[in-house]
């Protein structure tokens, strides 16, 4: 797999390889073709390596005696960033470390389906992040990502598209779904709007009063 391009002003998103099920090298190609920014979890850094990717940033506590400086010469320039800190997942870490670069979107892969606590721990704690950074959680299936309380895109038809929410989301409104929401309430555990779909070629705008609601662009 090549490395990735050199994008000036960090104008396209960075990309933070984490450590869950990997995704179609074909979509991890085209992740890192425009990313200005890659970064590994160090407990990925191992299977990374063997993808012929240029890293940029490696990233964790290091622990289990993991040795950082290994790669120093393969993956020349690399920076290391050490975070000792156990209140708080690398993932977490890895976009606090974005946030203080002023980097203002990332695209994350690796980060779903091989531990189901990690899946839901990477997927609910996107909305800590809100105003910080934008984030998109891809894998070979999803596109995952926080809604705005407006939100409009173009979508063709019959397009699977799933409204998760995050706690309670109130005053849901939609537009060309299948099944329309019209001052709705979803509420994490008991109603969710999963297993909608585009009506018509066309945009989708859904809006919501308050709460935090996840977009996921499914891939059957």
């Amino acid at each position: 797999m090549s490395s990735h391009h050199i994008v000036r002003d960090d104008q396209e998103p960075a990309l933070i390889i984490a450590n869950g099920a990997s995704c179609n090298p074909e979509l991890l190609g085209q992740l890192l073709e425009w990313s200005p920014l890659v970064i590994v979890l160090d407990s990925a850094m191992e299977r990374v390596m063997q993808l012929d990717i240029k890293v940029d940033v490696l990233l964790g506590d290091f622990d289990r005696g993991f040795d950082p400086e290994q790669y120093q010469t393969t993956q020349y320039p690399l920076e290391i960033v050490h975070t000792p800190d156990q209140n708080k997942t690398d993932l977490e870490k890895a976009l606090d470390y974005l946030i203080a670069r002023k980097i203002p979107a990332v695209n994350i892969v690796w980060a779903t389906g091989k531990r189901a606590d990690h899946t839901i721990t990477n997927l609910t704690n996107i909305v800590r992040y809100r105003n910080l950074i934008q984030i998109v959680i891809l894998d070979d299936h999803s596109k995952i990502f926080l809604l705005p309380n407006k939100f409009e895109k173009w979508y063709t038809a019959e397009t699977p598209i799933s409204l998760i929410p995050i706690g309670v989301v109130n005053g849901i409104d939609s537009d060309n779904l299948v099944y329309p929401l019209q001052n709705d309430t979803l509420t994490m555990g008991y109603r969710t709007g999963s297993s909608n779909a585009v009506l018509h070629d066309g945009i989708v705008t859904i809006t919501h009063i308050d709460g935090d609601l996840l977009l996921m662009e499914c891939m059957d």
